[in-house]
């Protein structure tokens, strides 16, 4: 069995080394040699390959021994010529290897040209490659660099624009170079350093704006000044023009002939340009919402620095204010030409509220400082400087009304200093003031007291016109004092500066001006003028009361002239109506209080010198003359006549003369009815008689311009009282009790008192008949005390309350002396 294994491996081998034998190539002997040995795992497995070779080569040697030993010659030959070939061979393969060497020798060095040409082409393909990619990445860095020099030159959106197409065109071109992508990361640097840059220009022109917004504000100012004047001028030329106010649609179309641009003109330039191309670049980059933004914000700070501290409001000048009022207006022109130029950057919102934040911080701060001002002058050009503000920024069409608000607290204050001002005024009118009679030297002196005040002078008894002043002689005296036209010519100038407030300028509230000026003109006649003047009614001088009533008869009779003036002057279109002032009533009434004062004193001097009569009413004997006590009284009478009571005007004059007249009467009608006078003689009574006789004559006597009969009326009840004491006297008494006789001769006598005078006079005449004389009447000699009684003192209360109202209702019929 091992045998038969062996025996059958070696037939393998055999086959397998037939099968080598065969093989054309060494690679083919190896295939099939490499399956033998690795099937040959050990010795024993290899031994038999081996000896099958030899069994195989030994085969092969015995054949070509058997074929050489059958053709041995020809093998030698064949020997001889295969080495001659194989010399041959050899000189061949010689040369071969010669020209081999050779031809390697050429193909290396052609290889080696051709190498280098491949090289060389290559470096070239690089270089170029190099050379286009360099000039790319040249021409990026061309356009980064012109970027950056544009952005040095302020070219700022051209810049911009190199940047887009830098990013947009040339960088796609080398995005495979680093330098793309290093310049891809620095674009939003650099535009970020464009954004700054036009933002630096910005703040340049923002802070250049407010720098000149004062200025432009005051261009703004010059030019409503102008159109104020043109207006004016059309107003003098056209009585319709004359009604429309300063940036009516009237007065804008006529003054559209004007064209002047307050943004571009001779002295004042404000570009925009930097603002557009700001606003232009951030729109490129999406950046609009953060620029409008910051921009609003930038405009605030810029409004914050507007508005100073303080405000001096006592320059006289008032450059503090126009400055203040000035940058305020530039700004808020500039803000609203910003909105014109632009679409949907400036907010209205924005805008108005920047305006109103300006108004208030400008009022608020005004209105701080105005406590301080107490001139009327310096009021005047804050108002002035406030309207111009106001007429500016309305043609702007920016809402006025807080301004309007301001306007009225300013005339609030304006007005009372002026009330204040003349208030002191009447009060040094009042207290410097002589109380006499007004002297005027010539014509020219009179015609100017008669154009400022309000005095009508009486007319010309013989021509019944008014007399002229060159006419008259000088020097002369008007009835009034100094003080009437000094006072008529405040109150016209506090008429005229009140409106001052409003004449050409701006201010709508010309209502409150009417009723203010009426209010104050009211109170200041009433409560300083007028109140001065009654306290000067104290005085013990009647001729100085007697100035103060003529002063006061004609302020009331002015006051109607003072309600028409107020009328003509009227500021509002919309009133209409009387104005009336509550002065009139108030001077009526202190005419009234005069009246007293007058009454009281030229009474009181009556009275004193009623007390000093001393009658004897028991008298046997009759005296001379009159007593003393009447003359003294007659030539009081007639002094206050041409002196006292001459300046005043004739109703008053008569009124008061003849009260005096009729307490007179009423006083020695008290004599002898004094109920301690029992028994009058009629000697005494022939006295009395005498006395009373002596001032009935004395009015009798007077002028016929004097008008004495009205005035005897006031003596009418002591006439007859007279005449039925004489009767009395001669004993025929008893016609007083005949209503025949005693209703026309002794109508006035009061029956009581007619009684007791006949039962004393004819007591006394029926003793004396008896020839009882002595000890039955009381006592002899009266004391002026008694001779007065309590008949003086109730006639001088009552007299006291006569007013010249009652004197018009009594003797109107005699209308006012020619």
């Amino acid at each position: 069995m091992p045998g038969l294994i062996i025996g059958d491996q070696h037939d393998d081998l055999t086959s397998a080394v037939q099968q080598i034998i065969l093989s054309s190539s060494e690679s083919d002997y190896l295939d099939q040699l490499i399956p033998l040995l690795r099937n040959a795992h050990t010795q024993t497995q290899v031994t038999p390959l081996i000896h099958a070779l030899n069994h195989v080569s030994a085969d092969r040697e015995a054949e070509i021994e058997r074929i050489c030993n059958t053709n041995h010659q020809e093998f030698i030959s064949s020997v001889q010529q295969l080495q001659s070939v194989r010399e041959g061979t050899v000189t061949l393969t010689s040369e071969i290897m010669e020209l081999s060497r050779s031809i390697e020798a050429s193909t290396e060095k052609l290889a080696e040209q051709k190498k280098a040409l491949v090289d060389s082409r290559g470096v070239r393909q690089n270089i170029d490659d190099a050379t286009q990619a360099l000039k790319d990445c040249l021409e990026v860095l061309r356009l980064a660099n012109q970027v950056h020099d544009l952005l040095g030159k302020k070219n700022h959106y051209a810049a911009l624009r190199a940047l887009d197409e830098l990013q947009n065109v040339h960088l796609r071109e080398v995005t495979r170079y680093k330098i793309a992508e290093m310049i891809e990361r620095s674009v939003p640097a650099t535009q970020g350093l464009i954004a700054e840059a036009v933002m630096t220009d910005l703040n340049t022109w923002l802070y250049r704006i407010r720098e000149t917004s004062q200025f432009l504000g005051e261009v703004a100012f010059y030019h409503t000044e102008m159109r104020r004047a043109r207006q004016k001028e059309r107003a003098a030329n056209d009585e319709y023009l004359a009604t429309a106010k300063l940036n009516s649609p009237v007065e804008l179309v006529a003054d559209e002939v004007e064209e002047f641009d307050v943004l571009n003109n001779d002295e004042v330039q404000v570009d925009f340009s930097p603002l557009f191309e700001c606003l232009h670049i951030h729109d490129a980059l999406g950046q609009t919402d953060k620029f409008r933004s910051d921009y609003a914000a930038t405009r605030r700070r810029q409004k914050d620095l507007l508005v100073p501290q303080t405000l001096d409001l006592l320059d006289e000048e008032s450059a503090g204010l126009s400055s203040l009022l000035e940058g305020i207006a530039g700004f808020a022109i500039v803000e609203k030409a910003t909105m014109a130029k632009t679409e949907n950057f400036r907010a209205q919102t924005d805008v108005d509220e920047l305006w109103d934040s300006m108004c208030q911080s400008a009022i608020a701060l005004i209105s701080s400082a105005l406590p301080k001002v107490t001139n009327d002058d310096a009021l005047l050009k804050i108002k002035g400087v406030i309207a111009l503000f106001i007429q500016t920024m309305d043609s702007w069409n920016y809402p006025v009304t807080a301004l309007d608000g301001l306007l009225l607290t300013l005339f609030e204050k304006y007005s009372n200093v002026l009330k204040t001002r003349f208030s002191e005024d009447f009060t040094e009118i009042v207290n410097t003031d002589d109380y006499m009679p007004m002297p005027i030297a010539n014509a020219e002196e009179y015609t100017r007291v008669l154009s400022v005040s309000f005095y009508t002078p009486p007319p010309n008894p013989e021509t019944g016109l008014e007399e002229r002043a060159e006419d008259l002689e000088y020097p002369c005296v008007l009835p009034f004092s100094q003080m009437y036209p000094l006072v008529c010519i405040d109150i016209r100038n506090f008429l005229t500066q009140i409106y001052l407030f409003s004449d050409d300028q701006y201010f709508r509230h010309t209502t409150v001006i009417d009723n203010t000026l009426k209010e104050m003109l009211d109170d200041l006649l009433m409560n300083n003028f007028i109140t001065l003047l009654t306290d000067r009614l104290k005085s013990q001088y009647p001729g100085q009361i007697v100035q103060i009533l003529t002063n006061l008869d004609h302020f009331e009779a002015a006051c109607s002239d003072i309600e028409d003036l107020l009328v003509s002057a009227r500021s509002s279109s919309s009133a209409a109506g009387p104005i009336s002032l509550r002065a009139t009533t108030a001077f009526t009434t202190a005419k009234t209080q005069a009246e007293k004062r007058v009454f009281e004193l030229v009474n009181s001097k009556i009275d004193d010198l009623i007390e000093t009569a001393e009658y004897d009413w028991l008298s046997t004997y009759v005296p001379e003359g009159v007593s003393l006590y009447m003359q003294e009284l007659t030539r009081y009478l007639q002094n206050i006549m041409t002196s006292v009571l001459m300046g005043l005007p004739y109703t008053i004059k008569d009124m008061m003369f003849y009260t005096a007249l009729e307490h007179i009467g009423e006083n020695l009608l008290s004599l002898p009815l004094d109920p301690e006078i029992i028994k009058i003689s009629s000697q005494a009574a022939e006295a009395y008689v005498m006395d009373v006789g002596h001032i009935v004559s004395f009015v009798e006597g007077l002028d016929e311009a004097d008008r004495p009969q009205v005035l005897l009326e006031a003596l009418e009840e002591l006439r007859q009282t007279t005449d039925l004491i004489t009767l009395a006297a001669e004993g025929k008494g008893e016609m007083f009790f005949d209503s025949s006789i005693a209703g026309p001769r002794f109508g006035k006598v009061d029956k009581l008192k007619g009684a007791e005078l006949l039962e004393k006079v004819e007591a006394r005449r029926s003793l004396t008949a008896m020839g009882s004389v002595g000890g039955l009447g009381g006592g002899s000699g009266l004391s002026p005390t008694m001779a007065g009684g309590g008949g003086f003192e109730e006639g001088h209360a009552k007299k006291a309350s006569t007013t010249l109202g009652d004197f018009r209702d009594r003797f109107g019929q005699f209308g006012r002396r020619g």
